[in-house]
């Protein structure tokens, strides 16, 4: 049972007619002294509130009445409406506990969407306190497939995020830098209903402020001067599946706003066009920065953060998480050995290897370790990676160009696996060409066009 409550009669009618299409039994209530009086009722289940009462428009009335139910039913949620014009008052209303916000005049969908979202989250337990699940539990209900880790503090992370899945809820997934944010996104996509339509990503930071539109709203062909043919743009790419909105923190306050009414309407306009677009995609946004911070200076809009923060993941830093060192050192080293290893490629890491590993800091997380492992695999030329070797590695990266010198695993070019290959080959034979080249494979005069076009010394 829903509890709509609004001061006009009319706007009671049209909710109850909506949500009786929709599926859902409701109850009125003309205001807040009457909407309290419907609270003690076992089958009610959520309560959709209007903010402003009998020509009152400060919304005082309305966050009154929502702090009462709050106080009197804790886990009940509120979805609260309020004009564009007040959403102050909706960010007010979400500090103090409301479900979700929607602005005047709402689409009927954005309405029973919301109302979805909400009893959704509340039966799947996203919001409850519970203990860790193992890992042999969460893999029995999900599918949480190369999304490596044991740990107690990651695992509370997955099981919050497999069961958020299964709703429309936004979810904004903060952490810092290597921690897995893109890879927790992509496990809710795969884990949600629009697991079979598109999962897009868009670096947010990457994108030009001034081509924003252009590349999320799309664009029509004479739109602008370089407009040659129409281009879709991200939102309309993710029709159906689930949006990846990564690193929002770096959004142009200007382009926040667009982004809010975006994500507020469920509409957008290509550039140069006057057809409005629906926006039909799961929304999943991700930062390293502190977003409640930014909003405090002024920085980060506070509307669009309790838009996209429906739901918080906060992934732990490796460091948080050691129990997993091992588990993905593991996997990193088979794996690049699997990709770019020569005969002399560590393949197992040693005891004494693996303790001074999970006594490193990782300050780039996750991503550093594979970095670091891929490096291993390059300049190591023992069968076991020991921890005299995993100094002079670290040591390299130190030396080098630091330690992000050589890309993980997947994202160096051939070029530059090339170049590792063959410097390592050098390194090991001591400088012999020809038994250098005999273990790469190649001839002496391939070997040497090679080591021309790298610039490589002999």
């Amino acid at each position: 049972m829903i509890l709509i409550v609004d001061d006009d009669p009319a706007v009671l009618h049209s909710l109850e007619l909506l949500l009786k299409q929709a599926g859902f039994g409701s109850i009125g209530a003309l205001d807040p002294k009457s909407a309290l009086a419907h609270l003690d009722r076992p089958d009610l289940e959520l309560v959709l509130q209007d903010m402003n009462f009998s020509r009152r428009t400060t919304g005082e009335e309305g966050l009154a009445l929502l702090s009462a139910i709050k106080e009197r039913r804790p886990g009940l949620p509120v979805i609260l409406i309020t004009a564009w014009g007040s959403i102050d008052l909706a960010v007010r209303g979400m500090k103090a506990g409301a479900a979700d916000f929607v602005t005047k005049p709402w689409e009927n969908e954005q309405i029973v969407r919301s109302v979805r979202t909400a009893l959704n989250l509340v039966a799947s337990g996203a919001r409850d306190a519970r203990s860790c699940p193992t890992r042999e539990e969460l893999d029995e209900r999900y599918d949480f497939e190369g999304v490596l880790g044991r740990d107690p503090a990651f695992l509370r992370v997955l099981d919050l995020a497999g069961r958020v899945a299964g709703t429309d809820a936004s979810v904004l997934i903060t952490g810092d830098s290597g921690t897995g944010k893109e890879i927790v996104a992509g496990a809710i996509h795969r884990n949600s209903p629009r697991r079979d339509l598109p999962f897009v990503k868009v670096n947010l930071g990457a994108i030009a402020p001034t081509l924003f539109e252009s590349e999320m709203f799309g664009h029509v062909r004479g739109a602008f001067t370089d407009a040659k043919r129409d281009h879709g743009g991200r939102f309309a790419a993710a029709e159906g599946g689930t949006i990846f909105l990564d690193e929002i923190g770096e959004l142009d306050p200007r382009n926040q706003v667009k982004m809010l009414r975006v994500l507020q309407d469920r509409t957008f306009e290509p550039v140069g066009s006057s057809v409005t677009r629906r926006l039909d995609a799961r929304v999943i946004s991700a930062t390293n920065r502190d977003l409640k911070g930014a909003a405090a200076d002024g920085s980060f809009r506070e509307d669009l953060l309790y838009r996209i923060n429906l739901i918080a993941l906060h992934l732990p830093q490796l460091a948080e998480r050691r129990q997993d060192v091992a588990i993905l050192a593991r996997h990193f080293l088979s794996r690049a050995a699997a990709v770019y290893g020569g005969p002399d490629a560590p393949v197992a890491i040693s005891p004494d290897a693996m303790h001074w590993l999970e006594s490193q800091a990782w300050p780039g997380n996750v991503r550093e370790l594979e970095q670091f492992l891929s490096r291993a695999v390059l300049v190591a030329d023992a069968p076991t990676l020991d921890a005299a070797a995993c100094e002079r590695v670290m040591a390299m990266g130190a030396s080098g160009a630091g330690r992000d010198a050589l890309p993980p695993v997947g994202s160096m070019t051939m070029d530059e696996v090339e170049k590792a290959m063959i410097e390592k080959a050098l390194r090991h034979h001591e400088g012999n060409v020809s038994r250098a080249a005999e273990s790469l494979g190649l001839s002496r005069a391939a070997l040497y066009r090679r080591l021309a076009k790298h610039r490589i010394a002999t």
